[in-house]
């Protein structure tokens, strides 16, 4: 048997390879420690899985768990991100911002969104330090995965993640292959797209028989609505060395550029309105500088037009350059380098160490309207002697000019991953495993200006194109600091067999220490998150230490400050399973998560008058996860039934501290989910296969969120947003004489789109086309044409959404008796979901 024992970089626990007890020729098993120190000893005394169309494989493990692997991935689009792969996986929801998956989206794992779900690759965690955030769009290529694996709704014993209260995702990136080869994808598509990949593998060289690839990609395609394009590079690379039969090290690279034009969501009544091509605007219509005048480039000269809901949205306003489509921009460059290793130390003992070393440069956008006299640009002192700085070159300060200023988040990360494996007989395992991730994440907002035509000069901004400098030579920024994220984790595992290896028992622990340091930069608006970052020196200090400054009257600021937070979890993991007949099983999982407060949440210090410094003070969200499950696994025919409970405990969210009096991030209550999951595989005959799947999730708030002293949000009761009550999935595989052919699709129920559940988006089924053809019989081998149909019949609906509190006015939120007080409501937004899509790919492997 094989031990791939891998928990790579940045938080995972370890690799073991599959050859650990002497099962040649194994594959790599599932991305995380947990998964290998759970399957190895089952692959002992049972048939290696199997799988039907790649959708479904044969769980040992005693949790909730589904794996799709790369015969499923390679009928999908190419180009694809991996998680819309995922999506008939029961459990998961996934809606794609446009055909392709270069423009990101959103997941809903059993009614947690991303930021709650731990996604890795390889073992290394791939959730943004700072929020949690999970970029969809910058994953790997699907032609690298081998595997990729859903936990929905608990944790691994070893989850590399402050972060994983509602879940896990797992690529697994495959192995070089021992013959030398080149594989080619060429794509054509909709939108004009198109795509083009190369990968290289070298097959067995040099006196170990080392092998290797390196790989690269690039595709372009416009939006599907709107002006803009999209456009995405990508290298991977893996070189492996076995040391001996059981014994190997490994090093694996990853890089991801991508640049995006946004597509622009709307409301209810702005799709009423403009219908399905409403998106950002072609064009930029700058104010040009006239010397000894003043102009303005927010202004609004048309203030109604029938042809538009909003002016902002009239090209003959300067104010609508908001939503110039060059504007709305998100670059990104991210990569990673991925180490893992596995080391025989004992008959019985092995050693696994993975580094890992992590890279992001990332922003959304945005513009600034700024004015040429502002404070910011007139130098120190109190009464400053600059009149301005002349933004826009036409010899005045007296203009209002429009300046890019993107948020800018630039990470630089490292990990090591390690596990001490002990197997203290054919039937018992124990594993302790360490996680260290460190990650620098520096937080600046420098502004640069805009061409002729309102492009930015650069799409960092000034962090990598030229500044706006003030009159004393320091340069306009939005933001400035600089946070550490430092996780140290231990994690206890035993695995055993019993009863004839029909019992399988596994006990784990894990107790995360997870320190966030503070570095604030400019100064803060007492009781918000706000900051000003100015050279101004400030006219007056409080008897508290706070300062005013003469630009901004009597609002108080708190100086630049530094800070630590610190929490930490015993977190435990239990589940075990029982063959109680040949291929029926039952299990029962517990497992226990925590997620820390992000770090945005803790940038809002509020100082009192006795001068003490207070940040945020939530605690960690907490949850407990329940699953019990019932699995059949014959040869043809692959079912799993599991019923689960969560309880969500200590949410986040931005709510009114009456004790502060001011709005921070706080706790607000309880959330119970609970569910039922069922999955289906059926090779109904040698040609034919077909998979299915049916989740059901009902979740309730327990609290009312609030909103004053004297107000409250009337959320108890009420469903989670973004969450489908239930989802159906089906796919149907045909193969003959070289030719596949698979239809695919998905029902989503209506989705919430606001925390008091007033407005929601409608249900809707999108069903999926692919052929494909291999010319193997026709002479031309490793050769496939392939035809993907994308929304076969063009089904109009909503994907992601941006939910609000409510959408309706609401008569009273007063919770003092006697008191009425009303509360207007704000719409939600909805992305398009993309229309019908046709995508042709030319594969070959030669």
């Amino acid at each position: 048997m094989s031990h791939v024992k891998r928990l790579s970089s940045g938080v995972a626990l370890a690799a073991l390879s599959l050859s650990l007890f002497g099962w040649s020729g194994a594959a790599f098993a599932q991305s995380t420690g947990s998964q290998q120190a759970e399957s190895e000893l089952v692959i002992v005394t049972a048939q290696r899985n199997r799988t039907t169309a790649g959708l479904i494989e044969n769980e040992k493990t005693p949790k909730t768990r589904s794996t799709i692997t790369a015969e499923y991935i390679a009928t999908q689009p190419t180009g694809q991100t991996v998680i819309q792969s995922l999506n008939l996986v029961p459990g998961l929801n996934f809606t794609n911002s446009d055909a392709y998956g270069s423009s990101g989206g959103n997941v809903r794992l059993r009614g947690f969104d991303g930021n709650r779900i731990s996604l890795t690759v390889d073992g290394i965690p791939l959730n943004d330090t700072g929020n949690y955030a999970i970029f969809t769009n910058q994953q790997l290529d699907g032609e690298y995965i081998s595997r990729t694996t859903v936990n929905t709704g608990t944790t691994d014993v070893d989850s590399p993640s402050a972060s994983a209260t509602g879940g896990t995702i797992n690529l697994r990136m495959r192995r070089p292959d021992d013959t030398r080869a080149f594989r080619a994808t060429l794509s054509a598509g909709s939108s004009s797209y198109g795509r083009g990949l190369l990968i290289y593998d070298t097959g067995k060289f040099g006196p170990w028989d080392t092998t290797a690839f390196i790989g690269g990609s690039y595709q372009q395609y416009s939006k599907f609505k709107g002006p803009g394009e999209l456009e995405k590079q990508q290298y991977n690379a893996r070189i492996f060395q076995k040391l001996n039969d059981t014994d190997f090290v490994s090093l694996s690279f990853h890089y991801n550029e991508n640049r995006n034009a946004f597509y622009r969501n709307g409301s209810l009544a702005q799709w009423a309105f403009y219908g399905p091509k409403f998106d950002n605007l072609a064009s930029c219509t700058r104010v040009a500088g006239v010397a000894g005048t003043a102009q303005n480039e927010g202004s609004t000269t048309v203030a109604s037009d029938p042809n538009f809901l909003s002016s902002a949205d009239n090209p003959a306003n300067a104010s609508s350059c908001t939503n110039f489509f060059g504007l709305r921009i998100n670059p990104s460059n991210t990569g990673n380098i991925r180490g893992s290793s596995s080391f025989q130390l004992m008959p019985n003992l092995r050693l696994t160490v993975d580094p890992t070393y992590q890279y992001v440069l990332a922003n959304g956008g945005g513009t600034t309207v700024v004015s040429e006299t502002d404070r910011r640009l007139r130098g120190p002192g109190a009464t400053p002697t600059a009149a301005g700085v002349d933004l826009n070159g036409d010899g005045d300060v007296l203009d209002s000019v429009r300046l890019y200023t993107p948020n800018n988040t630039n990470t630089n990360r490292v990990g090591v991953n390690a596990s001490l494996i002990w197997d203290i007989n054919d039937n018992s395992r124990l594993r302790v495993a360490y996680t260290f991730d460190y990650g620098r994440h520096r937080q600046t907002g420098e502004f640069t200006r805009l061409s002729a035509n309102g492009n930015p000069l650069n799409v960092f901004g000034g962090r990598e194109g030229p500044k706006v400098f003030g009159a004393d030579g320091s340069f306009l920024r939005g933001r400035d600091r600089f946070s550490i994220a430092q996780l140290n984790q231990i994690a206890i595992d035993y695995n055993g067999l019993f009863f004839e290896d029909k019992l399988r028992v596994n006990i784990g622990v894990r107790a995360p220490f997870f320190e966030r340091q503070l570095d604030q930069r400019c100064y803060s608006q007492n009781g918000t998150s706000n900051v000003l970052c100015t050279t101004e020196t400030p006219n007056a200090t409080l008897a508290n230490r706070n300062v005013t400054f003469a630009s901004t009257g009597s609002t108080q600021y708190i100086a630049p400050y530094k800070a630590t937070r610190k929490y930490d979890a015993v977190l435990p993991n239990i589940s075990a399973s029982y063959e109680f007949l040949p291929n029926n099983s039952v299990y029962a999982s517990y497992a226990e998560g925590f997620s820390a407060p992000r770090t945005d949440n803790l940038y809002t210090p509020l100082r009192f008058v006795t001068g003490a410094i207070l940040l945020n003070n939530a605690v960690p969200e907490t949850t407990q996860s329940f699953d019990i499950g019932y699995r059949y696994q014959g040869q043809n025919l692959t079912t799993s039934v599991a019923l689960w409970n969560t309880k969500y405990d200590n949410r986040i969210v931005t709510a009114f501290d009456d004790t502060l009096g001011i709005n921070v991030d706080r706790n607000v209550g309880s959330v119970d989910l609970q569910g039922l999951d069922l999955e289906l595989g059926w090779r109904v005959s040698k040609n034919f296969t077909a998979y299915a799947s049916a989740s059901f999730n009902d979740s309730e708030l327990k609290n009312n969120v609030p909103l004053s002293a004297t107000t409250a949000l009337p959320t108890a009761g009420k469903k989670l947003v973004e969450t489908p009550d239930s989802t159906y999935a089906l796919r149907l595989q045909y193969e003959i004489d070289g030719l596949t052919l698979g239809l695919q699709g998905k029902q989503v129920s209506e989705r919430f789109s606001t925390d008091v559940n007033d407005e929601a988006a409608p249900a809707y089924v999108v069903v999926d086309l692919d052929a494909s053809y291999d010319f193997e019989k026709l002479g031309a081998k490793n050769t496939v044409l392939q035809l993907n149909i994308i929304n076969l019949f063009d089904e109009g609906y909503y994907g992601n959404i941006s939910s609000t509190n409510n959408a309706l006015a609401i008569a009273n939120v007063s919770t003092v008796t006697g008191t009425t007080v009303a509360r207007s409501g704000s719409a939600p937004s909805y992305s398009l979901g993309a229309p019908r899509t046709v995508q042709v790919t030319l594969r070959t492997k030669f």
